[in-house]
């Protein structure tokens, strides 16, 4: 069996606002093919941290590697990294006056990685994969929460990432709507998309992630297989994490 690829590695991880430590030194490695829930209570670091892997947020100390090289560097273009590495988030962040076509294929073509051709054949595409093709010229205002970041996500997977992040990615949608965003992150974990998903829904951490990560009080308290998170605790905070979600 040929050994895997390490594609981000995080080394003693720090974040400080003023004198408030919010991550106290990370270590961790994520692998091609990865898909890895991080879980964990309010306030505890995990948003922070995903944010640091695409440079949205810069670390008090420690450092980042992507495939071996440090994205930390002096002379790294972030916009490369932003583009290798695809961020979704809670609120969706669509351009309000751009069609769900326009969201789809701005960044590719605007970067020049597509022509404006290539670019809308591929957003046509992707928005079909997610099940807009009936909504590619829709404006945000004009679509559910659910089909906005479902237009979220194909606009980041446009941008052909090694990794996507999804911060909280469902939180922000009402209930009846959570099972189609999640139907669709499914679908790209089983493509082979590597993905870091910051998520409350402890169904899709058990049924999808092959890994899942327990932050609290500023560090990765335990990780594991699911079943070892959820099943065979080891660490009393997640224990109590896991008892006060059931309740």
């Amino acid at each position: 069996m040929s050994e895997k690829q390490v594609m981000i590695e995080v080394k003693n991880l720090c974040k400080s606002y003023d004198d408030k430590q919010i991550l106290k030194g990370i270590n961790a490695e994520f692998y091609k093919g990865d898909v890895v829930a991080i879980i964990g209570p309010s306030g505890c670091g995990k948003s922070t941290f995903l944010r640091m892997l695409n440079l949205m947020e810069l670390p008090t100390s420690g450092d980042i590697l992507l495939d071996g090289k440090s994205i930390l560097a002096k002379d790294v273009y972030r916009p490369t990294i932003r583009a290798r590495v695809g961020m979704v988030f809670q609120q969706f962040n669509l351009f309000k006056n751009m069609t769900a076509l326009k969201n789809v294929m701005f960044a590719p073509v605007k970067l020049g990685l597509m022509t404006k051709a290539e670019g809308e054949k591929r957003a046509r595409e992707l928005l079909q994969r997610v099940g807009l093709a009936d909504r590619t010229d829709h404006y945000p205002a004009q679509l559910s929460g659910g089909q906005q970041q479902r237009v979220a996500i194909a606009r980041t997977t446009a941008m052909n990432p090694d990794v996507i992040l999804f911060d909280e990615p469902t939180s922000a949608l009402d209930p009846e709507m959570v099972g189609e965003v999640l139907k669709i992150m499914k679908d790209l974990a089983l493509s082979g998309m590597t993905m870091l998903v910051v998520t409350h829904e402890m169904g899709f951490a058990r049924e999808v992630a092959n890994r899942v990560l327990f932050f609290a009080d500023g560090v990765i308290k335990e990780q594991g297989t699911p079943e070892e998170i959820f099943d065979h605790p080891k660490d009393d905070r997640l224990k109590d994490f896991l008892a006060a979600i059931k309740k």
